[in-house]
């Protein structure tokens, strides 16, 4: 049974005896207290039950219910009792007083008992129980004496529940305290049998019950606790209250029983105490709260029965208790301290009986020596009462009162106690010392004996103990010193205490002190002596020693203490004895050693006790002659002699040069300033000083010394006028306002110093500052009037200016003509750079010190603009040397030093200061951002020495600080942006702000070539754009608030900037950007991102200006002449024209983003049309620069008119309102051209060309789905099919067959463009001669592409043949990059169009079986068979010619490859649509296009060139993923993977295994792959693995193995060639391949696994593999995400390792759990192992089971039965009287974890066969790298063969070799034992001999 909670520390909260018993005397007495009843306290101890040795008397007559609950009262378990008194309680206030009666007996029996349970709870429901039974019963008299005795003794119970129990029970029974005390008197000889009973307990005889021993001793306590307690309190109750009821003088039978009550209680307690052993027995026991009753009742004794303390025991007793203080718990020092003080004062000569300083005085030193043991708030206050109590006889003089407060000293703690402790502490000590001094009679004889007692406690006490200690503390805590204080310092001189406890000692030695003078005055002087020396030590320390051992800190700190003491007190003694004579004894070493800390004593000593007092204390002292004879030192030195030692005495001595202790001269300099004479005193300190600084004016500069004295005196000063100002009323003392302090002098001197010239004295700039003010915000009292600061800031200007003129940046220079030409002014010829920056110095110096001085001159706007600005400028200067600071030498950077260390500081201090400028007014704030911006655009426009690319940035940087710092509002941004763009002399170059005038338009060619400035200019606005956002710099639709200022409210209308677009647009291309790359896109995001009304405007806006420069311009929008259809895309770039081009790229941008939809396009092409024609005159200019628009609007007007063909007419045409304007315009078009002659017969000059153009422009085509088949993106009508066609054959009619009747380029172009418009849209109608025409000319085309390619090729094989063994390889490189030039470009463009046109016929001949196509029947499609085939090897030729040029560069050098790569992107359009055409093309005339190029005999075959195309250095996709089409296509594929000369083997299905078998495949036939492959197969996963996730090499490693496991899966299973290539990957293969895939997955996968609980969603990363691994595992194949890889991003690299990873699963499980085992690494095995678990296997697992359940194994031996659900597989093989059957299960994450084998039957097979099959079958499972059905085949092979009778292999006990699937065909010579190949070549590499594993022979 444990510590019931709440049972522990309650002993704190019990009342002392006396409480109690003062609560149960009448009313009427003196020791009364009010009626609160006995159980209002809390006991400390527990009782027991087995005190009552009374037989129960049997439960007669009582209700059967209450006797069973009273029975289960004496059961042990606490909660049954607390369920029998709860019962109890609820029957006794339902049943009446009568039946309750009969039970009392039988309950005071289980009473006594159940006081004495263990259980707080079971206590405190008894006397609940009691309560509920005397109100139920009423009158308890026939059995109060039982009751009484465990009833008085419970109400000290040590828990406050229980007593507070008792209590009310008691109250309910006896209402009212004249009740509760007769109840006592009655019951007195019960309860003290009862109280002596328990008294006499032990723990061995508490409890008649099994109670665990430290239980019963805690019980054993309480009782004897809760019983002294009720002793105690009894007595103090019956001893008492005889005579003090004065209600019962009549009564004579009450007051008889009152005095034989009395008479009992004291024959009762001596009995006890005489038994007891006067109680000290118990005062050794170890409960605290025992030990502390038996003080309670000792006092108690002491008290009542003082007759029981006698000779015999007095000694005894004398020792106990005067020496208890070696008690040490605090809970029992209350009780101590009481019985303590009583018997001392009761028993005087007590004292005489013992030894005195033995058994109390070193007991009580180490008790308060301790801190009194934490009982501080108790015991500190009974000391002076202890010491009162004491005999005079028992001291022993001095050495008593010594030891006393030594070791109480010594007990406190300074750092730890709690405040309370703290002020409990210092108050007893200073009541025991005033107690010392005041009573030292009575331990003195005589008069010299009391003084000399004083003066030791003095000396000893209060000098070198508290004052002592105060001085080490205090300089402690002031100063870090390692050197050890004085040597009176005591034993707590390191410690640095808290300030509140040095606070309340110094107080403590302030209240001695006055005291002391109270009591005598002549003592105090004891203790001024020791402060003046102290004082005098201090100051003398400068002269004798550097290191300070005292510190100046304590006794100012003194000072302030004794004044406010003084104050409240009305005291004057701390001026005229202490302070006083300190300092006028002092006074003359602190001025001769020019003391700073006697400076600052003054200091603080006039601001105490005032100037004119302190002085008087001084002077008066030393007998000085200033005082006359009348004065006095209490009284105020009159005003003429303090003037006269002010002047004489004070200002010379304070104002005397600038070291050290300056600071605390001018503190005191004007701490004695009077207000009567303020301004005489000021006039004599500014005169002084301003003499002291021009003595040196003769030398040409003034004392810099004294200037900064003087510097320092107006901070100081400054800080005097905000002291003086304080308060709200109108009265304003001298020198309250910064007027007061003004002075004619002064301000001269400082404009004098202002405008001086260098060289500067140290502390010039530091004066003119403290003059100004304005350092800080609240700073700004100024000593010099306006007149005289706006002189000193105009010279600040021109000094700065001066710096600027001086810049080597052009900009910079110029830039200081945009101040007013009276800042420069200053003559700058006889000056060298030096004094410029000097000068600059200086004036920076100035601004950085006054800045808000500067701020507050609102009337000088201007001057604090220029400033400003120029501060600006230079800091500007700093950012732009930085940025050309490298391109400096060495020698540079020593010239421009000195000058980048003045522009660095101004840089630093603008970042320290980049909040307050918009702190400034408006008007200056707009001055500085007009001269900021004219320095950005001169910078811009003049500024030569900056890298176009870096200032861009710079200017931005520049810009975004104005806007930052100096704009408040919206308004004022785009203000500012306006006055940043405004026009001027070099911007803008293209457009003009005034949208009604092009004059900006006017510029020549060769200016806009070299508008350098103007490319500057658009790069900072795209950067600004950027930083700032499109809506602020072009749209300006963010004010949505009224400006700050209203003043210019009738400017601020902004509107927007769309001629800014259109100026970027024109411009196109500047530094580190472009309109494509930079601007467009932040116009689409700022239109995506607002609703049209708020962006509509200003796009059509843009959009007419540049239309309007188009039209103006447009005869310089020459058509692309050569290029091909389509001209979109790259030929955007091409257009030279500004306005066209950035109209065109514009609109291409709005119209994709679907910013403008097929609504706009159409009213854009309304616009436009209606501009072509001027009356009946055609607009030139509008007609060639129309179709380029067109190209672009077309595409979306064709989208609109087949959305409205979907939901308009029935019949399914067009609806006319959307599109017969467009069509009527091209037909009309065409009817024009219909009228020009055809083109074979057109002549240069001629301008049908733009109206070719035009047409062609209205007729998009696009590319759609894998085989890039073209789509018709317009549907026209028959009219204009038929005038399309009547086109296409005026060309063909007069020109043939031929197209030699005109060569010009431009011909061939529109007739190659009219082809593909024609067989787009009028195919359907083309008879015979328009296919012959068609088929003609394209085959034509491309064959001329072809010889041109492949001239190309033999030039590159010629240059690398001949000078292979040239070192030079710049002379090679230039050849190679002359020999793939083609200078006639139109042939490629030409070839182009042929290729479009031949891919859309391919397309339609694809379709044939699903299309109406008469005129492409069958027999015609035979007819075009031949030159549809010459075609596509054409294609296919120019795609390998250009591969083997690669390869044969590539075999020289890296460069030389890239050279013929980089050409390609010349015509990237070009060899895109031959890549489209390769991918479509048929394997056999792949085939002859390879065995047609391996014929050409170039060094180089068809191979190598598909590998240069896939691994080229400047990869194109669509040539990448063709590559990878051909390489993995049969025949290619098998030369691709072994080599053009090699043929490893010949094709063998599965169907011929069984021949095939008997094939030996030993290791010494090993095949090697192509040198392309293998080298990137073994060795370049060790260099990939440290490279970037989509580094190219990376690529191509993925790449590589998707051609090798494409062609392992296109392989027969069990066929020879696959055993071979799976061996070869087996043994050379890097399996680092598979780290390498799942380094782009575990990053993922780990993320996904800290999320897993918190996010369902897989990453997108994960989420792609997974896909890809599923597709691949399903399909067998990675075609799928080679063709989805391009552009390569992290996503895709991801999905193609996952779709390789799936891939490799299937057709290589061994190998992965080859690899797999190996990791060691847990978390990324354990990652590995859940994404193949979770995605990998379960397709994989299903897979393999289809394969098997499928499987033929044609045997009638062998079966196999599947079972999906369970993912196993079971084999039965029966031969004769012989089966076995054997089940496979696949684990979850298969192939990753082995393959569980088990026998499930065996018939006919020993044990020992049995296991070896088991063995072998899981042998051949876990290293097949193939399908499962392969392993379960050969392993039944391996049966069949076995039971063939062909001997299995002694070492591997296998007939087929359970990887290479080969027999045993090498046999021993000697014992005839025939081995597999390959375990014979790992027995020989291991055992290092080559002899016969059996018989040892050699082999």
């Amino acid at each position: 049974m444990g510590r019931q909670k709440g049972d522990g520390a309650r002993s704190k909260a019990r009342p002392s005896s006396s409480s109690l018993a003062a609560s149960l005397l009448p009313s009427s007495s003196a020791a009364a207290a009010a009626s609160v009843g006995f159980g209002g306290y809390v006991g400390s101890s527990r009782l027991d039950s087995s005190l009552s040795t009374e037989d129960s008397n049997p439960l007669l007559d009582i209700d059967s219910e209450i006797a069973q609950h009273l029975k289960r009262l004496a059961r042990k378990d606490p909660t049954t009792k607390l369920k029998a008194l709860a019962s109890l309680s609820t029957l006794l206030k339902q049943k009446s007083g009568k039946e309750i009666v009969p039970i009392i007996p039988q309950w005071a029996f289980e009473y006594k008992k159940l006081l004495l349970d263990y259980n707080r709870e079971v206590r405190r429901a008894t006397h609940e129980t009691m309560t509920n039974l005397v109100t139920a019963v009423g009158d308890l008299a026939p059995h109060l004496k039982s009751l009484m005795g465990p009833w008085w003794f419970s109400q000290f119970d040590p828990s406050s529940e229980v007593s507070q129990a008792a209590k009310r029970s008691l109250q309910a029974a006896f209402p009212a305290q004249e009740k509760r005390l007769d109840a006592l008197i009655l019951c007195t000889t019960e309860i003290f049998m009862y109280l002596e009973e328990n008294l006499k307990l032990t723990p061995q005889n508490l409890s008649d019950k099994s109670v665990a021993l430290d239980e019963l001793q805690e019980m054993h306590q309480q009782v004897i606790s809760s019983s002294l307690l009720a002793l105690a309190t009894l007595l103090d109750v019956l001893v008492s209250v005889q005579i003090e009821k004065p209600g019962f003088e009549n009564l004579s039978a009450e007051q008889k029983r009152a005095s034989k009550a009395k008479a009992t209680a004291i024959s009762f307690a001596e009995k006890l105490f005489s038994a007891h052993k006067y109680f000290l027995e118990f005062l050794k026991s170890q409960s605290p709260a025992v030990r502390s009753a038996t003080y309670t009742v000792l006092k108690s004794f002491i008290n009542h029965i003082p007759q029981a303390f006698d000779g015999g025991n007095m000694k005894t007793l004398a020792t106990a208790i005067l020496g208890a203080f070696q008690e040490r718990d605090p809970a029992c020092h209350s009780s101590m301290w009481d019985a303590i003080l009583l018997f001392s004062k009761r028993f005087p000569d007590s004292w005489t009986t013992l030894n005195v300083q033995k058994s109390v005085f070193n007991r009580f030193w180490s008790f308060i020596r301790n801190g009194c043991f934490g009982s501080q708030q108790f015991s500190y206050p009974a000391l002076v009462l202890f010491l009162d109590s004491i005999p005079s006889k028992a001291f022993s003089g001095d050495k008593f009162f010594l030891d006393f407060f030594h070791n109480l000293w010594a007990g406190r703690n300074p750092v730890h106690s709690p405040n309370l402790d703290r002020l409990a502490f210092f108050r007893a000590f200073k009541e025991c010392f005033f107690w010392g001094l005041c009573n030292a009679s009575r331990f003195c004889d005589t008069v010299d004996s009391v003084s000399h007692f004083r003066t030791t406690l003095i000396n000893d006490i209060l000098v070198k103990l508290l004052w002592q200690d105060y001085l080490s503390s205090v300089s402690s805590k002031d100063q870090d010193s390692d050197q050890p204080l004085s040597g009176k310092a005591t034993e707590m001189q390191n410690i640095k205490n808290p300030i509140s406890y040095l606070q309340e000692l110094g107080k403590c030695i302030v209240e001695i002190l006055s005291g002391i003078y109270s009591l005598e005055e002549d003592l105090l002087s004891l203790f001024c002596v020791v402060f003046q020396e102290a004082c005098e030590e201090l100051f003398q320390q400068k002269a004798t020693t550097e290191q300070q051992t005292l510190n100046i800190e304590p006794i100012i700190k003194f000072l302030f203490l004794v004044d406010q003491h003084a104050k409240q007190k009305g005291e004057s003694w701390p001026l005229l004895h202490l302070v006083g004579p300190m300092l006028a004894k002092c006074f003359p070493l602190v001025r001769s050693l020019d003391s700073a800390d006697g400076a600052r004593l003054l200091s603080i000593s006039v601001s105490i006790f005032g100037a004119r007092k302190v002085l008087q204390a001084i002077f008066s002292n030393n007998n000085a002659p200033f005082c006359g004879t009348t004065c006095e030192k209490d009284s105020e030195m009159k005003l003429e002699y303090f003037l006269q030692v002010y002047k004489e005495t004070f200002v010379p001595w304070c104002l005397r040069g600038h070291n050290c202790t300056t600071s605390a001269r001018l503190d005191l300099l004007l701490a004695l300033l009077d207000d009567e004479c303020f301004s005489e005193q000021w006039r004599a300190i500014i005169t002084y000083a301003i003499d002291l600084v021009n003595s040196k004016i003769d030398s040409g500069s003034m004392d810099s010394n004294h200037l900064a004295v003087l510097g320092m005196l107006f901070d100081k000063a400054r800080n005097e006028i905000r002291i003086r100002n304080f308060g709200e009323d109108s009265f304003h003392p001298p020198g309250s306002l910064p007027h007061h302090w003004h002075h004619e002098l002064l301000e001269a001197t400082a404009v004098s110093v202002a405008f001086s010239l260098p060289p500067f004295g140290t502390s010039d700039a530091q004066f003119v500052c403290s003059v100004l003010g304005g350092a800080t915000e609240g700073n700004l009292d100024s000593f010099v009037s306006r007149k005289s600061m706006t002189l000193i800031f105009r010279e600040v200007l021109r000094k700065l200016v001066s710096f600027i003129l001086d810049s080597s940046f052009s900009s910079v220079k110029q830039a200081s003509a945009l101040f007013d030409s009276e800042e420069n002014c200053l003559g700058l010829d006889s000056k060298n750079t030096g004094n410029v920056v000097d000068m600059a110095r200086f004036a920076l110096q100035i601004v950085e010190g006054s800045l808000f001085c500067l701020r507050a001159l609102d009337e000088e706007s201007g001057l604090v603009s220029n400033i400003s600005a120029a501060v600006f400028i230079i800091d500007w200067e700093y950012r732009m040397s930085v940025a050309v600071e490298d391109a400096l030498d060495d020698e540079s950077r020593k010239k421009i030093k000195a000058r980048m260390d003045i522009c660095e500081s101004a840089h630093g201090y603008l970042s320290n200061i980049s909040n307050l400028w918009k702190s400034f007014s408006g008007d200056v704030r707009k001055g500085i951002r007009s001269i900021l911006i004219c320095t950005i655009r001169l910078a811009i426009f003049r500024e030569d020495k900056l890298d176009n690319k870096n200032f861009a940035s710079l200017c931005c940087m520049m810009m975004t600080d104005v806007l930052e710092r100096l704009c408040q509002d919206q308004y004022e941004e785009q203000n500012l942006l306006d006055l940043l763009l405004s026009k001027g002399d070099m911007w803008p170059w293209w457009i003009t702000p005034d949208l009604n005038s092009m004059e900006g338009l006017s510029k020549s060619d060769t200016e806009r070539i070299y508008a350098n400035g103007n490319c500057k200019f658009v790069s900072l606005i795209d950067k600004l754009i950027y930083k700032l956002g499109l809506h602020k710099v072009i749209a300006c639709d963010d004010l949505d608030i009224l400006p700050l200022s209203t003043k210019d409210s009738a400017n601020t209308k902004v509107t927007s900037r769309a001629w800014v677009a259109a100026e970027v647009l024109c411009t196109w291309k500047w530094p580190e950007g472009s309109a494509a790359t930079s601007f467009l896109p932040q116009l689409v995001s700022f239109a995506k991102s607002r609703n049209y009304s708020s962006y509509g405007s200003i796009l059509d806006s843009i959009f007419s200006i540049l239309l309007d420069g188009a039209l103006i311009y447009g005869e310089n929008c020459s058509q692309s002449l050569l290029h091909a259809w389509p001209t979109l895309g790259e030929d955007m770039e091409d257009i030279e024209e500004p306005f066209l081009r950035g109209l065109v790229y514009f609109l291409f941008t709005l119209l994709k983003e679907n910013i403008w939809g097929p609504e706009k396009a159409m009213a854009l092409f309304q616009l436009l049309v209606d501009k072509l024609f001027i009356g009946e005159a055609v607009n030139s200019n509008c007609l060639r620069m129309l179709p380029s628009i067109l190209c672009v609007l077309v595409p979306t007007l064709c989208q609109r008119s087949i959305r409205s063909s979907e939901c308009t007419n029935k019949d399914g045409k067009p609806d006319p309102l959307n599109e017969n304007q467009m069509q009527d315009a091209v037909k009309s078009w065409i009817h024009r051209i219909l009228l020009f002659p055809s083109l074979v017969t057109w002549q240069t000059g001629e301008d049908m060309e733009e109206w070719f153009h035009l047409v062609f422009s209205c007729y998009p085509l696009k590319a759609t789905g894998g085989n890039e088949i073209m789509k018709l993106n317009r549907d026209i009508d028959h009219e204009e099919r038929v005038l399309l066609l009547n086109l296409f054959r005026k060309q063909r009619n007069e020109s043939g067959r031929s197209i030699a009747s005109n060569q010009l380029p431009m011909v061939q172009i529109l007739l190659s463009k009219l082809m593909v418009i024609c067989l787009g849209y009028c195919w359907r109608e083309f008879d015979e001669e328009d296919w012959e025409f068609l088929f003609f000319h394209l085959r034509c085309w491309i064959e001329s592409a072809v010889l041109v390619m492949e001239e190309v090729a033999e030039n590159v094989n010629e240059i690398v043949t001949e000078h292979s063994s040239s070192d030079n390889a710049d002379l090679i490189h230039k050849k190679l990059e002359e020999s793939v030039l083609i200078s006639d470009n139109s042939l490629i463009n030409i070839s182009k169009n042929s290729v479009f046109s031949f891919s859309f016929l391919c397309g339609l001949l694809e379709l044939q079986p699903t299309e109406d196509t008469d005129n492409l029947n069958p027999s015609r499609t035979e007819r075009w068979d031949p030159i549809k085939n010459q075609i596509l090897e054409s294609i296919l030729r120019l795609f390998f010619s250009t591969g083997i040029a690669e390869a044969i560069a590539g075999s020289y050098s890296f460069e030389a490859a890239s050279i013929i790569s980089a050409f390609r992107f010349y015509h990237r359009s070009f060899w895109e649509s031959v890549a489209s055409s390769v991918l479509k093309s048929p394997p056999h005339t792949i085939d002859e296009a390879a065995k047609s190029i391996k014929l050409w005999g170039l060094s180089k075959g068809p191979i190598s060139s598909l590998y240069a195309i896939l691994f080229s250095s400047r990869p194109m996709p669509s040539l990448q993923l063709a590559a990878f089409a051909v390489l993995s296509t049969e025949p290619v594929s098998k030369l691709a993977v072994f080599g053009e000369g090699i043929a490893p083997c010949s094709e063998v299905d599965s169907n011929t295994y069984q021949e095939s078998i008997n094939l030996d495949l030993s290791l010494e036939e090993d095949i090697h792959l192509t040198k392309e492959l293998s080298y990137i197969i073994e060795k370049l996963p060790y260099d990939v693995l440290d490279m970037d996730l989509v580094a190219e090499q990376r690529v191509h490693l993925f790449l590589a193995w998707s051609l090798l496991l494409s062609h392992l899966s296109s392989l027969p299973s069990l066929s020879n060639p696959r055993e071979r290539l799976v061996q070869y990957i087996q043994n050379s293969a890097n399996p680092l391949i598979l780290d390498c895939l799942f380094q782009h997955l575990l990053s993922d996968l780990s993320l996904m696994h800290v999320l897993k609980k918190k996010d369902g969603e897989l990453p997108n990363i994960i989420s792609e593999a997974a896909t890809a691994a599923k597709c691949s595992i399903t399909s067998g194949s990675v075609l799928f995400s080679v063709e989805s890889l391009w552009p390569i991003d992290p996503e895709k690299m991801a999905a193609f390792a996952g779709a390789i990873y799936g891939l490799m699963l299937r057709l290589l499980p061994a190998y992965v759990w080859g690899w797999f085992s190996d990791l060691r690494d847990r978390s990324t095995s354990s990652m590995i192992e859940s994404f193949t678990r979770t995605w990998c296997s379960p397709p994989l697992v299903a897979n393999e089971l289809s394969l098997i359940k499928t499987a033929n194994f044609a045997d009638e031996n062998f079966s196999v039965s599947v079972s999906k659900s369970a993912n196993e597989v079971v084999a039965t093989y029966t031969k004769d009287e012989t089966g076995m059957d054997l089940i496979i299960r696949l684990p979850a994450s298969y192939p990753l974890r082995p393959v569980d084998v088990d026998c499930m039957r065996s018939l006919g097979i020993s044990e020992v066969k049995q296991r070896k099959w088991l063995m072998s079958m899981m042998m051949f499972v876990r290293n097949q790298n193939g399908a499962l059905a392969e392993a379960i085949r050969v392993w039944k092979r391996n049966f069949d063969k076995e039971f063939e009778g062909v001997e299995e292999c002694p070492i591997c006990y296998s007939v087929i070799h359970t990887v290479n699937h080969s027999l045993p065909r090498l046999a021993c010579k000697t014992c005839k034992h025939k081995f597999h190949a390959a375990c014979l070549y790992k027995w020989f590499s291991t055992s290092h001999k080559s002899s016969c594993p059996l018989c040892q022979s050699p082999f």
